[in-house]
């Protein structure tokens, strides 16, 4: 039995926990993108809630390449993916590259925490897109070389990964019984007393 996109939302979305923030219940990574721009109002918010995430001594080190479909840096993006992510991308509105700069502008010491701050703005970023009714998908699958070139990234700055970002399509859109089935399998993950120790190897109690 096909089911439509409202049903895969609901099926992917988490159980509801008392007290955690809803939108945390909300956000989950599909394949299937519809055709529908994404405004440029609406990617305004989206890059506001990433610029406001805390990062060591506030240096703030990332930057984002973002392309709209239709210009060169969404081509440029996108040819650097692997061919299975290319397969199910190739309809997404935007697709967005995270960088982090390595090195303290304060002092010229290297930012060993850099990629971890991009990751903390990445997640505000795909929350505050899933408050608005937006999907991301975030991806490790593409040449990283390849988009440091074509892009011209300088090298003082770390590639982080891609961000899928547009309108939840129907599943069926995706024409391949391998992403579709991805698509609808319901999500994972492990319980916290697998990944909260209150020391190694013990779980916390709480």
């Amino acid at each position: 039995m096909s089911l439509t996109a409202s049903e895969v939302h609901e099926l992917k979305k988490a159980p509801p926990v008392e007290g955690v923030l809803p939108v945390i219940h909300e956000r989950w990574s599909p394949r299937s993108f519809a055709e529908r721009e994404v405004s440029a109002k609406v990617l305004h918010k989206v890059f506001e809630a990433a610029r406001w995430a805390a990062s060591s001594y506030n240096e703030q080190p990332w930057r984002y390449l973002v392309g709209r479909r239709g210009d060169s840096t969404w081509q440029k993006i996108y040819d650097t993916l692997i061919d299975f992510n290319k397969k199910w991308a190739q309809t997404a509105p935007v697709l967005i590259l995270g960088l982090a700069r390595t090195h303290f502008s304060h002092n010229g010491a290297e930012n060993r925490f850099a990629l971890y701050d991009l990751g903390a703005a990445s997640s505000y970023l795909t929350l505050e897109a899933a408050e608005l009714g937006l999907k991301t998908h975030q991806m490790a699958g593409f040449d990283q070389e390849a988009a440091r070139r074509t892009l011209t990234i300088p090298g003082e700055y770390a590639i982080g990964s891609v961000i899928v970002l547009g309108y939840q399509g129907e599943p069926a859109a995706l024409g391949d019984a391998v992403l579709i089935e991805r698509e609808i399998e319901p999500r994972k993950r492990k319980p916290l007393d697998e990944i909260v120790f209150s020391e190694w190897g013990k779980a916390a109690e709480i």
